[in-house]
């Protein structure tokens, strides 16, 4: 599985404080871009060194690189990635559906459709294959040597019962993280969808352009998490300097903090759910904690351990779990036991509504 979790891109690069998502991608699906590398299945899979390692820790979070799946991961948490841009998801019965099409992307073009049945990438049938290799595949991330733009991807899709192939060329495509949208008078909703880097900078100039007068809707549902450094940048639009979240690397104690001249005025709103996930967690817990905002829907994923990318002898790369995260108020996230919403919605009601029902009693003065 592919985790973003990271505290250096390779060796005698920047050091930098990364963490991330993983075993959630298999249930809530993963891009045939910025997600699908570091497989440990894809095409002839990792190379030895990194494999023994990871087979050996014993550790459900660790994963296995090959140097070019590695490479290739590097490039999709700076921004962009080479891909289809379809988005798949694994069925309970071993079945691999198109969760989302990205709009003006090869998959789009090609007639590919959110709900259509994957069924085969270059003539082999990926039922019963994990996501993360069927993606490794769309990506051109799954042979002996990674495919670029402009190389071509054979897709087998059926849809209501007719089954058809289609030709993909793949493209470099830009990561888009941050939507931003005012589906209500005084509501500014700023949705994040991973936290790659740039992302805290989209968030910022959203809501510096929020009208007068408007709270915000931080959307992290779904958001697998990603770059720490980003999660801690974008709780520092929110708050007035300050510890954002402490973690330990190998027993060593470390901390995060924001940067002073948040805007500490605005209503503020998260929308967490069952996908929102390390990172992701870290932010809602820090803004929770802080008192800034409010957080509303499901309890979250449950998912605070940081993990270190170590490259192998051979060139591959090997991650290991070497600590853990901790909110301000000290509260650790667990496996499968994450961040438990302020609020949550009844089954019959939307989370939406419920939010922005919230926001405008954070904005009359209420409690």
């Amino acid at each position: 599985m592919s985790r973003l979790e990271r505290l250096y891109p390779r060796p005698g690069l920047r050091r930098s404080v990364l963490a991330g998502a993983c075993a959630g991608l298999l249930a809530a699906g993963a891009w045939s871009g910025p997600w699908g590398v570091g497989t440990g299945h894809a095409g002839p899979g990792p190379s030895p060194d990194a494999a023994r390692v990871v087979e050996g820790s014993g550790d459900h979070w660790s994963s296995a690189f090959t140097a070019e799946e590695y490479e290739a991961f590097r490039q999709s948490l700076d921004g962009e990635y080479v891909g289809t841009g379809m988005a798949v998801r694994r069925t309970q019965d071993g079945r691999t559906v198109v969760s989302e099409v990205r709009s003006g992307s090869p998959a789009q073009r090609a007639g590919v459709r959110t709900g259509d049945l994957l069924r085969s990438v270059d003539g082999d049938s990926v039922d019963d294959r994990p996501v993360t290799e069927v993606v490794g595949r769309l990506r051109g991330s799954g042979g002996p040597a990674p495919a670029g733009a402009g190389s071509a991807v054979l897709v087998g899709v059926e849809r209501d019962g007719r089954s058809f192939e289609e030709e993909l060329f793949r493209e470099l495509l830009a990561v888009e993280p941050v939507t931003v949208r005012r589906p209500a008078d005084g509501v500014t909703e700023v949705r994040v969808a991973a936290f790659v880097q740039g992302a805290a900078a989209q968030v910022r100039a959203a809501v510096a352009a929020a009208p007068e007068g408007d709270g915000i809707v931080l959307d992290l549902r779904g958001n697998p998490g990603g770059l720490i450094e980003e999660a801690a940048e974008t709780a520092s639009v929110f708050l007035d300097g300050g510890v954002v979240a402490t973690y330990d690397v190998h027993g060593r104690q470390h901390a995060l903090h924001a940067r002073a001249g948040g805007d500490t005025d605005r209503p503020l709103v998260v929308l967490v759910d069952g996908g929102t996930m390390s990172s992701a967690e870290l932010l809602a817990g820090a803004l929770r904690d802080r008192m800034r905002a409010v957080v509303v829907g499901r309890p979250t994923f449950g998912k605070g351990t940081v993990q270190m990318p170590v490259e192998q002898p051979d060139g591959s790369v090997a991650e290991l779990t070497v600590g853990t995260y901790a909110t301000p108020s000290g509260s650790r996230v667990a496996d499968g036991r994450g961040i438990e919403p302020d609020l949550v919605p009844a089954p019959e009601e939307n989370a939406d509504a419920r939010a922005r029902s919230v926001l405008r009693g954070l904005a009359s003065g209420g409690g």
